[in-house]
């Protein structure tokens, strides 16, 4: 158990640099200072709701806390850009909110093209978009998520390297309820699903789960440090993807791959034209496709759906008292409901992402058929 919290510990790292593409990891990290910006409200508007729920599930350069009084309240993230000329530049992303140009570089708000992103103007004055290696609210919520991972595991971790040699030591409240977890899971998913060699795979599956688990639980938090929508970003769950293809396709055994290049079918599916190899092939890069498809649209419909039942309640105020006041009712209950939903999904989405690398890796690690059959 503890020498899998180390790996796990390990694997978590390892996975932080894969998320934020290496050299935005070793930027110098910004003053984080809550920051108050004004912004007069335009009385009468209509709730753009569509607007509203693209801005909370896309990313920014700055975390939104709160709006008080029409002020509102962020935290700056750093900005780091290459420009056309060649230079690194790295500033605050307070330098260039709310339309104001900083080193040549701006906000684009206008047109469909790089909306919402970082922009610059070259020396004709055509509009490029720079090598984009910024801290961004995503970017940091993988951060804060992996920390918490990773002071979870230590802290369970410790609890057993106290009570090394008590016999008799049985862990209750929050570390018996993370013990509880990675026992199911490495019981009842890994260890069926890979075989023999499911220590192996153990540290990463593990990490694997509890970091979607983590992110999940924190996109439903309204507030701050939550409500970054990390998993509901399909570059991230790219990168777990493209990891579990790692561990499946390097690690692979010979009889994996001989399934691959040459299957047990008739020799007429392998020449002339390897009419099955290309189909196995394929199935190499349609695992991880399912994979990051799957728990990116589960997390980013759910949000989704979330953020539009609220907006009822504000849809609804120009339709009179009695109406806005039942749908105000239906709009909380409804949004309690799908709350309460969404933590199962944030749970059964882990589940299913480990489950399938699981599957994966274990079918990767096949033994040979007549091998088998003698074990028999």
């Amino acid at each position: 158990m503890k020498r899998c919290l180390r790996h796990m510990v390990l694997c978590a790292m390892v996975l932080l640099c894969g998320v934020l593409c290496g050299p935005s990891v070793f930027a110098s990290e910004p003053q984080v200072q809550a920051t108050t910006t004004e912004e007069q409200p335009t009385e009468g508007a209509e709730l753009d709701v569509v607007g509203l729920i693209f801005d909370h599930i896309g990313d920014s350069y700055s975390w939104h806390i709160a709006t008080i009084g029409g002020r509102h309240v962020e935290i700056p993230l750093l900005c780091i850009v290459r420009s056309a000329e060649g230079k690194w530049h790295a500033f605050s992303s307070a330098k260039v909110a709310h339309g104001h140009t900083h080193e040549g570089f701006f906000i684009n708000h206008e047109g469909e093209k790089w909306k919402g992103k970082l922009v610059g103007r070259n020396s004709e004055g055509e509009l490029y978009r720079p090598i984009d290696l910024s801290i961004t609210k995503n970017a940091a919520g993988v951060m804060f998520n992996s920390l918490v991972v990773i002071v979870i595991i230590l802290g369970v971790a410790r609890w057993y390297r106290r009570r090394e040699y008590d016999i008799n030591a049985v862990p209750r409240g929050f570390v018996g309820a993370v013990e509880m977890l990675v026992m199911s899971i490495e019981d009842d998913v890994i260890r069926p699903s890979v075989g023999k060699d499911y220590k192996r795979y153990s540290p990463y599956l593990l990490t694997a789960f509890f970091f979607i688990f983590v992110s999940n639980l924190l996109g439903l938090v309204p507030i701050f440090p939550g409500g970054a929508n990390v998993t509901g970003n399909i570059a991230v769950t790219l990168v777990l993807a493209l990891a579990t293809m790692f561990a499946v396709n390097v690690f692979g055994n010979k009889e994996y791959w001989k399934e691959i290049l040459w299957p047990d079918v008739p020799v007429w599916m392998k020449v002339p034209i390897p009419l099955m190899p290309v189909i196995e092939l394929f199935g190499i890069i349609s695992k991880p496709f399912a994979l990051t498809i799957r728990l990116f649209a589960n997390i980013m419909a759910g949000h989704t759906v979330l953020i539009a039942l609220t907006c009822l309640v504000f849809i609804t105020v120009n339709m009179g008292a009695t109406m806005n006041g039942v749908m105000t009712v239906f709009s909380v209950l409804l949004s309690v409901f799908m709350l309460v939903l969404e933590v199962l999904v944030a749970y059964i989405q882990a589940y299913v992402f480990t489950m399938l690398s699981a599957v994966f890796i274990g079918l990767s690690r096949k033994e040979h058929h007549a091998a088998h059959k003698t074990k028999n």
